[in-house]
């Protein structure tokens, strides 16, 4: 785990994100405390940072916003942060993208554990896969899609298109195994690794975001069951 790793923490309440950074400044960790959303956006848009903790109560833009905002761009560590503890706050803030959500008042020996937990499962994510885990690193095609693993690169009919990591892994799985249904919990193991203790509409989110990037997809759902992708069809 690379403790150089610069941790955004974002909370309108300076007490909270002060302490916070102490515990992971005592962990050798780099950190950024923020007070908004907007100033985190900002922080984005130039240079953003490794791994985000987001309170979700802020002033202006709130930490949900916030968060699909990131996660519509790239893959990167999201933990959410709230005094909110009801299940629906906790599945919207999963369904946006985040990795783990933590409720107020939390031990701050807790969140800098689930951090590193988080850090160490993206390293594995971005480790290479072993050869029977997943599809040959050779070009894989299904109708109009074409993916390149070694040059982690895709396109849809002749056209590049951007995905995140966990995008082009999903795919990965699909076009490796055409036809064949996959349950949200199998491709949970397959893209985020068998230790994901979050909700499997996570599986639900991604699967939206390659819709919208890729139209036309032939990934479609499974009822009662998951997804799969249909060969020859578009």
């Amino acid at each position: 785990m690379n403790n150089q790793t610069v941790i955004a923490v974002v909370d309108d309440d300076e007490n909270i994100r002060k302490l916070v950074e102490a515990y992971l400044h005592k962990e050798d960790f780099r950190t950024i405390g923020l007070g908004s959303a907007e100033e985190a956006w900002a922080l984005w848009t130039s240079d953003p940072p490794g791994m985000w903790v987001l309170d979700i109560m802020l002033p202006g833009m709130d930490g949900y916003e916030l968060c699909r905002r990131i996660r519509d761009e790239a893959e990167v560590p999201i933990i959410m942060i709230s005094a909110k503890d009801n299940e629906v706050d906790k599945i919207l803030g999963l369904e946006l993208g985040s990795d783990d959500y933590l409720v107020k008042p939390f031990s701050p020996r807790e969140l800098v554990a689930r951090i590193k937990r988080q850090l160490e499962r993206w390293e594995r994510l971005h480790q290479p896969q072993p050869a029977a885990a997943l599809p040959s690193l050779s070009g894989i095609e299904l109708g109009g899609l074409l993916l390149l693993p070694e040059e982690r690169r895709s396109f849809w009919h002749g056209t590049e298109v951007e995905l995140t990591s966990k995008e082009f892994l999903m795919l990965k799985v699909f076009a490796g195994h055409p036809n064949r249904a996959f349950t949200r919990e199998e491709l949970l193991g397959y893209v985020w690794g068998d230790d994901y203790f979050g909700s499997d509409r996570a599986v639900d989110h991604l699967i939206k975001r390659i819709r919208k990037k890729i139209d036309g997809l032939p990934l479609e759902s499974v009822w009662g069951h998951g997804y799969r992708m249909r060969e020859g069809q578009e």
